[in-house]
């Protein structure tokens, strides 16, 4: 079972401050214990990902070893309905701490004049030149292009790409696949989704947008139905249809799709992010999460609207990301939504699962024998990297939980911030009797500080080493 961060209370040592018998020791206590309270919140409250000013409708484009994030923008929280005036950049290098990059504004496209619908977003890149799609409300998309994925943005067109009435949904909501096979398509629309190849130069379309063929409509306003948001991406071959929080399944990028479920499943979110109290009549775990999936490092995720936090509300949304993780057929195992959010780690937890690294060489994801997720094919000169590991006691002992089918096993070094860092452990792998037997492995670490980045880099012999499900502190 995935761990989720505890929420701690804090009730009773307030009320143990005030049997001090001194009130000079109260006060120091007391103060002692609020800062406390806001570390604690502050290194882990990373869900939302950038709370309080109204970035929703996220969407993520990796160029290079950077995250860039598009997005959409409520301009308050006094408002009464969607207004969006402009769009908005950001970017991180580790998903943790994103920097504000820069601001499109409906007068700066085709539309040439203010506009407080300024809708969902998506992004990409081709020789050399960044591409931002965007809906002008509920009827158009328009494209402007930069030298930088940041801008300065020019409209090559002078109009939009998909203008209203070119098909029988809403054209809203581009979604952008850049195909594995050299292709590239658009997907865009409202309960019905259409698809269209674009040309190389990414400003045009290369065919009349087609229809995308669901075997089933569901979404969170029940059976029949779908979302607004469509998005694709690929993994391994297959084609990923999503709006919202649910997905559909195909082996053509065309379709037919056959729908699978939904990625938000209520046991798995944590009490935090379970307020129903700004959602009416539908279900609002699912409500809204205009949600798409991207790539960084090895490592999937989905990023995702939500609204369920103080100061949140349908009309100034937040945006989280969550690790997301592939079964061996290829379905998409639900999401865990927490405060800690990704790319970093509380080695207060009982356990954190190895499955949710931030980076990785050398590896594979398979479903694990005693549940969940383990990482495999683990060889020499393999690693993989957990930043941002705070709540570490000095000198902290390890555990892992592995598999080792290898009869002349193997070794972990665990290093700081990578594989030249400093040595903080080491500990021999040894022949567990198979590659479905797991025993648990203890390696006492010469760390001092409160906050790590672990690097767990692996040495044996040419065939594989070890099969890892977990690892634990304390």
């Amino acid at each position: 079972m995935k761990t989720q961060l505890m929420n701690k209370k804090f009730d009773n040592q307030k009320a143990d401050l005030f049997r001090m018998p001194s009130r000079i020791i109260q006060f120091f206590i007391f103060i002692a214990f609020f800062f406390i309270v806001a570390v604690t919140e502050s290194g882990f409250a990373q869900n939302p990902i950038v709370k309080g000013k109204g970035l929703c409708d996220p969407q993520i484009r990796v160029y290079g070893n950077k995250a860039f994030l598009y997005a959409t923008h409520d301009t308050s929280p006094n408002n009464k309905g969607f207004r969006m005036d402009d769009w908005w950049i950001w970017s991180s290098s580790d998903l943790v701490n994103w920097k504000y990059e820069s601001t499109l504004k409906p007068e700066d496209t085709y539309y040439g004049k203010p506009n407080n619908s300024c809708w969902a977003t998506d992004a990409a890149s081709r020789n050399g030149k960044y591409y931002f799609y965007f809906s002008m409300g509920r009827t158009n998309v328009g494209v402007v292009v930069s030298d930088s994925p940041t801008g300065p943005w020019k409209d090559p067109l002078g109009k939009a790409l998909l203008p209203e009435n070119l098909t029988p949904t809403s054209e809203r909501d581009p979604g952008i696949l850049d195909d594995d096979n050299g292709n590239a398509y658009i997907v865009f629309g409202l309960w019905d989704f259409y698809v269209a190849r674009l040309n190389d130069d990414m400003i045009s379309l290369a065919e009349t947008p087609r229809k995308i063929v669901l075997d089933q409509l569901m979404g969170p306003y029940g059976p029949g139905k779908t979302d607004d948001k469509p998005f694709l991406h690929k993994r391994n071959s297959k084609y990923y249809l999503s709006w919202g929080s649910y997905y559909a399944m195909s082996d053509n990028v065309y379709g037919p799709y056959a729908y699978k479920g939904s990625v938000i499943m209520k046991d798995r979110v944590a009490k935090e992010f379970q307020d129903p109290s700004t959602h009416t009549g539908y279900d609002f775990l699912n409500y809204d999460r205009h949600g798409s999936f991207f790539e960084m490092h090895n490592q999937w995720y989905y990023i995702y609207n939500d609204q369920s936090q103080s100061g949140s509300t349908p009309y100034f949304r937040n945006a989280n990301i969550s690790y997301i993780h592939y079964r061996n057929n290829g379905e998409m195992e639900p999401i865990y939504i927490d405060t800690i959010g990704v790319g970093r780690y509380n080695a207060a937890a009982p356990l954190i699962q190895a499955e949710n690294y931030f980076n990785t060489f050398g590896t594979n994801k398979r479903e694990c024998p005693e549940g969940g997720f383990e990482i495999s094919d683990i060889h020499k000169g393999s690693y993989l990297i957990y930043p941002n590991v705070m709540n570490l006691h000095p000198k902290s002992l390890l555990s892992f939980r592995l598999a080792c089918g290898n009869p002349s096993g193997g070794s972990i070094e665990i290093r700081a911030n990578g594989i030249a860092g400093k040595l903080l452990g080491k500990c021999k792998i040894p022949y567990t009797g198979g590659w479905n037997i797991y025993n648990t492995l203890e390696c006492r670490l010469r760390n001092k500080a409160k906050k790590e980045n672990i690097c767990l880099y692996f040495h044996g012999g040419k065939k594989e080493l070890l099969r890892l499900d977990w690892l634990s502190f304390r």
